[in-house]
């Protein structure tokens, strides 16, 4: 099967195609021969992805002042969609891995930049962020998580739910109110593994993402320094926010990479399957569907691209493009690997073909980093102005 470069490839400089093609070899050599074993027996490749971080993956615009590879959010978005070419699952969580990172970068003071990103970089730790809450979904800024301030520690008691990497991360970046109630009351902490008091709940059954352990996160009177707090008393909720503004192109661009491969998949499968004593790619329909979701994957990209431009550029806009970015993304996303994987007929619904699991892998980016609804109520409160 030979893997289609987009259409929107002349848009890049030459650098930016340099990158694109080494997150393309990585992934070939990489993840795409192990994802289906890693998908089935619930494998957490962490070798594999301090591999990534050789090539600067871990850190792709963290500043290269604590040895992050200082690329910007187009770069970054390149990078995730080859990636989930080969393994949504495990792209997504080097999405969160790089939130996490740039929130400590964009954020933290100089000591705990220089405590903490070195071993980010290279992914000998890895991160974990902390937002949602058991009763704190889409309503994030309800969140429950307590830190009382006890001299130069903070105590922090409460639960947070579906965080990636539970368990298996070394850092949780975790929203917590110091405060009142609302957004103003959230700080973020940097929170250990293995401080006295956290613990982890069991791994969630879940339709996809297998690659990568979740579960609750618990903290029963956790003794965290104010030397790991990211930022200023009551800058939380903004820091969380500004790091969901990259994660959420990310994550648009790791549906891209497997709406990608299930294209790619589709194509070659209808050119060697024949009914009724032809090809079923010469039928008019199955090229309609091909044309139709190619050029739904090039809109998509296209519009990601101009958000990361201005999520890099601050724009004030930043937000609302990334929102739209995501949404409109994930869904096309979804939707090209369902006629996709219809193409195969029930072929596709076999474990034998990576249809399924990409169908799998998909679906939960419609959720996650803020649903699509959430997203449409981001946009409409930026059109509306209030």
């Amino acid at each position: 099967m030979l893997q289609t470069t987009p259409v929107s490839a002349f848009a890049l400089s030459e650098e930016q195609q340099a990158i694109r093609e080494a997150a393309r070899r990585f992934t070939a050599e990489e993840i795409t021969p192990h994802a289906a074993r890693w998908d089935a027996e619930h494998v957490f490749p962490l070798e594999t992805l301090r591999r990534a971080a050789a090539l600067g993956f871990g850190a792709i615009y963290v500043g290269e002042a604590y040895g992050g590879a200082g690329l910007g959010r187009i770069e970054a978005a390149l990078v995730m969609e080859e990636m989930a070419y080969g393994c949504p699952s495990t792209s997504a969580f080097v999405s969160i891995h790089n939130m996490a990172a740039w929130m400590i970068d964009r954020f933290g003071n100089a000591e705990l930049k220089a405590r903490f990103l070195p071993s980010l970089v290279s992914m000998e730790r890895i991160a974990s962020y902390c937002l949602t809450e058991p009763g704190a979904g889409s309503d994030a800024a309800s969140l429950r998580t307590r830190a009382e301030r006890d001299g130069d520690h903070y105590i922090v008691t409460g639960s947070k739910a579906f965080i990636s990497g539970a368990g298996a991360s070394d850092l949780y970046l975790t929203m917590v109110r110091t405060g009142g109630p609302g957004a103003g009351g959230i700080s973020c902490l940097v929170i250990e593994k293995d401080m006295p008091g956290v613990s982890f709940g069991a791994p969630e059954r879940k339709l996809g993402w297998h690659s990568q352990p979740t579960a609750q996160v618990h903290f029963d009177g956790v003794r965290v320094p104010v030397a790991n707090r990211v930022g200023d008393e009551g800058q939380g909720f903004r820091i969380a926010m500004a790091g969901l503004d990259g994660g959420r192109l990310n994550i648009a661009a790791c549906s891209l990479g497997g709406a990608q491969r299930a294209l790619d998949e589709a194509i070659a499968y209808t050119r060697e399957r024949r009914q009724f004593g032809q090809a079923i790619a010469d039928f008019q329909a199955t090229r309609f569907t091909l044309a139709d979701v190619a050029t739904e994957l090039e809109a998509a990209r296209a519009l990601l691209w101009t958000a990361a431009a201005r999520v890099e550029a601050e724009a004030p806009d930043r937000t609302m493009f990334a929102a739209m970015a995501k949404r409109f993304a994930t869904d096309v996303g979804s939707a090209v690997v369902d006629r996709a994987l219809q193409l195969f007929g029930g072929y596709g619904y076999l474990m034998d073909y990576p249809l399924e699991r990409l169908w799998r892998d998909l679906r939960v980016h419609r959720i996650l980093e803020g649903t699509n609804e959430i997203m449409r109520v981001i946009i409409a409160r930026e059109l509306l102005g209030r």
